[in-house]
């Protein structure tokens, strides 16, 4: 298993950021193409449209020893407002033409949210059968926009070779390991999961028991932790739409790998993943609003590095 960042953590430019990250001793990036991580390091437009471009920024990543684990552009391509949808899809659909050119085989994004009808203007996150009429628009937010969706998205990632990793968080249909589940089985070995810890934390998932319900789904994952204040939790749950720079009012909040569960919770996430099948890179995600990028970036490297387990000898990482 291979150490690698979520590039889109620093403002740094794109040289300089690939020259901090090997200067850690990572092996690979993972690299925002727009949405909501945005495209500081990788306009798609402008790698698609030149040749040049697209080899000097392939050679910038070669020459420090890298490799990109997979292009990110989380968005919402069944948003009601067909704009945002139609501008959120056309972003995927250029980073898997780029994927393809990269020779990169994973794309992560998320799985969207439409709205509770026809008419809505506004995302709508159903977790309750009741009233009746929320069952009924979560099974029409399925069968008429979920699956029609990425069904025919699906089709155009095969085509590329390009394998969608859907990063399960709240606010989008598949948000827990059953939801995840439901939408892989819309094309099985092209749509799984990009796994974040951090969201099973706060949502009182077990990650070892959602990682063994996932299994060989699992296509990408994030290290990345989250930290559950037992006070605020035992007032108010772990549903808490506070501003992430309430820390200290919140019921949880995201921290630095190793500052919210202890090595010994890491050990067994990596060997879950392991014995899953899971043998490409644990991305470091930083979104710890307690450190800067930098130092969370350093101390979670220092501290991840005794817990991934290296690739046994003569077994190659797929891409």
């Amino acid at each position: 298993m291979l150490l690698g960042v979520f590039s889109v953590l620093f403002s740094k430019p794109f040289e300089d950021t690939l020259d901090f990250v090997s200067g850690l001793g990572l092996e690979a990036v993972e690299i925002g193409t727009g949405g909501w991580p945005g495209d500081a390091h990788c306009r798609p437009d402008h790698l698609l449209g030149s040749s040049a471009k697209l080899k000097a920024f392939r050679s910038a990543i070669q020459r420090r020893g890298l490799v990109i684990s997979a292009l990110s552009c989380h968005g919402n391509p069944i948003h009601p407002q067909a704009r945002i949808a139609r501008r959120d899809h056309a972003v995927f659909e250029k980073t898997v033409r780029l994927a393809q050119k990269l020779d990169v085989g994973v794309v992560v994004t998320f799985s969207g949210c439409p709205g509770s009808d026809p008419r809505a203007t506004r995302p709508a996150w159903i977790t309750s059968p009741w009233p009746p009429e929320f069952t009924e628009s979560l099974e029409w937010q399925w069968s008429e926009r979920v699956i029609p969706y990425w069904t025919e998205t699906a089709k155009l990632a095969r085509a590329a070779g390009v394998r969608i990793a859907i990063e399960m968080h709240p606010n989008f249909v598949a948000y827990n390991p059953e939801s995840m589940l439901r939408l892989c089985d819309i094309a099985p070995g092209t749509i799984g999961c990009n796994f974040d810890p951090s969201h099973m934390f706060w949502q009182g998932i077990d990650p070892v028991a959602a990682i063994r319900a996932l299994g060989d789904c699992i296509y990408h994952c994030h290290a990345k932790d989250c930290r559950v204040d037992a006070r605020n939790t035992a007032v108010n749950g772990v549903l808490d739409a506070k501003s992430y720079t309430r820390e200290a009012e919140r019921s949880w909040i995201f921290r630095t790998v190793g500052w919210g569960h202890d090595a010994l919770v890491w050990k067994d996430i990596v060997s879950a993943l392991r014995m899953a099948g899971y043998d490409h890179v644990l991305s470091i995600e930083h979104e710890d609003s307690l450190m800067s990028g930098d130092e969370g970036l350093r101390k979670a490297v220092a501290f991840l590095r005794d817990i991934v387990i290296a690739k046994p000898p003569g077994v190659a990482y797929w891409a």
